[in-house]
């Protein structure tokens, strides 16, 4: 596998500088970028001028990594070229699906399943019920292919995601990418941070990924009272206190972050399904937590190909993390390279929700607030 990689800003331009040196032989590029340069199409010639059999896939953020920076208002280009895998891809726009789950159903369907080993997924960070995404997508996918990926971003104003597939960046889409060949190693870890405080409370009504009520009483007003004057600032600042969902006791919590309120019915819409009968607990962020989550989901990725260095690491982290973090956000990247080694590209992007499982062999889901972290090698 050969990787080269480039950032872009419209006051510094490509660094470093092209020539691009794999050319014709890319198969793929993945794009990370900010929402404003997305949608101004910036660079998109030069890059299939640069790489013009490569396909191009990518979606908008909340911040762009590249190595062990974070930017931000960046586009980062990560051209590939595959010695033994394939790639192959589809997109849908969620208007062409009844919902979140069909369009997973529709993408998985759409996908060769010979030799297929891997899937990844991203998608539009507002319009879309990830678990249900997720669902559809692997409820139809062969038994033993994986599925990681995450939700598209804009920053911390929540107004417009986009995504794409060989095509242009647009709204309202998800996209997936399968890459296909016996010889490719895929590893991966999803792991957090946060700690709870508060008492736990039961889920007395919902809908989807819509929360009505806990303990019977308006979940948006008991939510307020908690985050005091943090309230001003929703949805945003609610990524500061996500929630940690159980079923059953004993389960890892799973957890989610608001994506909008509504006043008129005191409801909140996250990223994924937030069940009635299920337990809710506000969680808190700790600084140091955080980091040792991103490290702790690059050892699971790095012990699951061997405990060697991979070639490629995707690294999806939650928004959320980027808001408490702030002047320390590249400590979580710089752990992770030091697990993985100085070969390995790092790429990725601050997002509006995580797909993996916690560790190789457990079930797929989206998770919020974690450092998601894919690895590629082939051998």
């Amino acid at each position: 596998m050969k990787i080269e990689q480039r950032r872009w800003t419209d006051v510094r331009g490509w660094e470093p500088e092209p020539p691009h040196e794999l050319g014709e032989s890319a198969q793929l590029v993945l794009l990370f970028g900010s929402t404003l340069i997305l949608k101004a199409q910036k660079c998109f010639g030069e890059i299939k001028n640069a790489y013009p059999k490569a396909l191009l896939f990518g979606c908008s953020t909340a911040g762009e990594i590249c190595g062990t920076q974070v930017t931000d208002d960046s586009l980062i280009a990560t051209a590939i070229n595959f010695e033994f895998t394939q790639v192959k891809g589809a997109r849908i726009k969620l208007n062409e699906a009844e919902n979140s789950f069909q369009a997973g159903e529709f993408l998985a369907g759409s996908l060769d399943k010979e030799e297929l080993v891997h899937v990844l997924v991203l998608s539009d960070g507002l319009k879309i019920n990830g678990s249900d995404l997720v669902n559809g997508l692997v409820k139809n996918l062969p038994e033993g292919v994986t599925v990681t990926g995450g939700l598209s971003g804009d920053g911390e104003r929540f107004e417009e995601t986009l995504v794409f597939w060989d095509g242009l960046p647009e709204s309202g889409a998800v996209a997936v990418l399968g890459l296909y060949g016996s010889r490719l190693q895929v590893g991966y870890g999803s792991l957090g941070g946060w700690d709870p405080f508060g008492p736990e409370r039961l889920i007395t009504r919902s809908k989807g990924n819509i929360l009505y009520e806990l303990d019977g009483k308006s979940a948006l007003e008991l939510y307020k009272r908690y985050l005091g004057d943090h309230a001003k600032g929703l949805p945003a600042t609610g990524l500061l206190f996500p929630l940690s969902l159980r079923t059953k006791e004993g389960e890892a919590g799973l957890v989610r972050t608001i994506l909008s309120i509504d006043e008129e019915v005191q409801s909140m819409t996250f990223a994924g399904d937030v069940p009635e009968g299920a337990y809710a607990r506000l969680m808190k962020a700790n600084f140091d937590r955080l980091v040792d989550g991103a490290v702790g989901a690059a050892k699971v990725s790095y012990e699951a190909i061997g405990s060697s260095s991979p070639d490629l690491a995707i690294l999806i982290s939650c928004v959320g993390r980027k808001m408490v973090l702030r002047q320390r956000i590249e400590e979580e990247v710089e752990g992770v390279r030091e697990v993985l080694g100085d070969r390995t590209i790092l790429t990725g992007f601050y997002s509006y929700g995580e797909i993996s499982p916690f560790t190789p062999g457990a079930k797929c889901a989206l998770h919020n607030q974690t450092m998601t972290i894919t690895t590629f090698s082939e051998k």
